[in-house]
């Protein structure tokens, strides 16, 4: 895996509050390699960590992007949810930031259904069909495709599933996480000092809570997946 300088540095990532954790009477043990102090009855992440780690996933999406790979975005509580959404469209990938369906990848044949569904509706909406559907039945079509729109419109356009997802939030999004580990799909996960950090590929320690350190943490792996993807088009297209 090729090693790249990300700009990655320690004031700025404590300007953004990546560095405070949780409460220390809700901590993962696990997390204690990682923890540099407490203050305040709050841990504190070390940032040296937080930086070679989110180095090394930033390594891992440019080279996964510079292969034409696909990527899966998933936060959604609502501190993540625009953040995701904003990340998602940067990086041109897909996200999920309303509500984790169980089975989405798991059962992706089920999910796909669903998509098709969704995207049947969409172009009969676009066509017009919809308005010439009884005023009863054009209510519960128009329900449904709200309902699609709200669980599915980040993965709309996602044809299987994706080589690599991005967790923000492990415990929020943990059946999103334990689907990818029984695909044995690479998971990048930003975990809080309340988290497991044996279970995906790469942790990244940092503030979990704080909009501007969730911010910070995918805008640094959206920049490397774009510079990855320049790479993908310059050696498709010399």
């Amino acid at each position: 895996m090729t090693r790249r300088y990300w700009n990655i540095n320690l004031e700025e990532m404590l300007e953004a509050g990546v560095h405070f954790g949780h409460g220390t009477r809700k901590w993962n043990p696990k997390m204690a390699p990682y923890i540099s102090a407490r203050r305040k009855g709050i841990h504190i992440t070390n940032l040296t960590r937080t930086a070679r780690f989110l180095s090394e996933a930033c390594d891992l999406v440019f080279d996964a992007a510079s292969r034409g790979k696909q990527f899966l975005i998933v936060g959604t509580k609502n501190k993540a949810a625009d953040s995701v959404a904003r990340a998602a469209i940067r990086a041109r990938c897909h996200c999920v930031n309303k509500k984790w369906l169980g089975g989405m990848l798991t059962n992706w044949s089920t999910t796909e259904t669903r998509l098709h569904r969704f995207r049947d509706l969409r172009m009969e909406q676009k066509t017009g069909r919809l308005n010439r559907l009884p005023k009863r039945d054009a209510a519960v079509v128009k329900r449904q495709l709200s309902r699609l729109q709200t669980y599915l419109g980040g993965i709309k356009y996602m044809a299987g599933l994706p080589d690599i997802v991005i967790i923000v939030d492990q415990h929020e999004e943990y059946t999103a996480l334990r689907e990818c580990l029984t695909l044995g799909i690479p998971t990048i996960s930003l975990i809080d000092t309340n988290c497991d950090p044996d279970l995906a590929d790469i942790s990244i320690p940092a503030n979990d809570d704080a909009i501007s350190s969730i911010r910070l943490i995918l805008n640094k792996l959206v920049f490397a997946i774009c510079e990855g993807r320049s790479s993908y088009s310059y050696i498709r297209n010399p």
